[in-house]
């Protein structure tokens, strides 16, 4: 990423068109639900369509029951317009992931990702050829040899990958065009990442034809960042042309003697601690 920064600021361009130019003027991103009760996940679509969100993403797996009444409350809230998709983290077997998405199916579900799990590689294929609704994979994507088979395998519809797992923005770049190649999509994966990383993905999803409507991303959640000025997907659903040379955005030195100095006197972030009853408790 740093490297691709470098390149672009020496020569005065943005790394899309080093990577071969724009096949869109920009990428659009998801809302994120947060499992819960009814009351909950009403406001978070409220507050997702407010944004100007088009594409909502739910994690399920957990109960099939729990699962079922979620989908219902979330489509009934966005209504038929906005695409829901929902995340399995292969946590289904295939009997379960069946039946769950023939219930499901009446709530119009645009993609379901990793439904059962990623080895063997068959499962997911066999659950893509006995449904109608779209599959996507994730979870088996760790590698560029990872992705490159399960590609060539042709095991889903859409391919969810990041440059953290398969090596570098350039086999992202590679690993979507050959996704096209096979006709099939890809959407960018997230684990959690600060603009300067949202920035360099988004360089690559500019130059791709396949990419979904509705990228994952974390921008819309985080409090805070290290760049001088937001990323647009910080409060909205899109992103348009990055026009500054290399990744387009700039880093703020005291932001991240900041986060540098919570590192030494907190430790590593870790998204399951409660921080602020640890603080407390100091």
């Amino acid at each position: 990423m740093a490297l691709w920064d470098i390149c672009g600021r020496a020569c005065g361009q943005p790394v899309w068109r080093l990577l071969g130019g724009l096949q869109q003027r920009e990428a659009t991103y998801f809302f994120y639900l947060a499992r819960g009760p009814k009351e909950s996940l009403v406001a978070q679509v409220a507050e997702g369509l407010e944004a100007g969100f088009e594409v909502f993403y739910l994690k399920v797996g957990l109960d099939d029951t729990t699962d079922l009444e979620m989908v219902s409350t979330v489509r009934e809230q966005l209504g038929p317009g906005p695409r829901l998709r929902i995340d399995v983290n292969g946590s289904w077997t295939i009997p379960q992931a069946l039946r769950n998405l023939r219930a499901m199916c009446a709530y119009d579900i645009d993609f379901v990702e990793q439904p059962v799990r990623d080895h063997p590689v068959g499962q997911l294929a066999e659950v893509r050829a006995r449904i109608d609704t779209a599959v996507c994979a994730n979870e088996g994507l760790w590698s560029e040899a990872d992705a490159y088979a399960r590609i060539q395998a042709r095991v889903a519809d859409v391919y969810c990958l990041s440059p953290y797992w398969v090596g570098s923005i350039g086999s992202f770049h590679r690993l979507s065009w050959l996704a096209h190649l096979e006709g099939l999509q890809v959407c960018k994966h997230t684990h959690g990442e600060l603009g300067l990383a949202a920035a360099a993905s988004h360089h690559v999803l500019l130059t791709l034809p396949n990419g979904v409507a509705g990228h994952q991303q974390t921008a819309h959640l985080m409090e805070h960042d290290v760049l001088v000025e937001p990323i647009p997907i910080a409060s909205g659903p899109s992103w348009g042309t990055i026009d500054g040379p290399g990744l387009g955005v700039e880093v703020d030195e005291e932001l991240v003697a900041q986060a540098a100095g919570r590192y030494r006197a907190e430790g590593q972030y870790l998204p399951w601690q409660d921080y602020q009853l640890a603080k407390e408790e100091r």
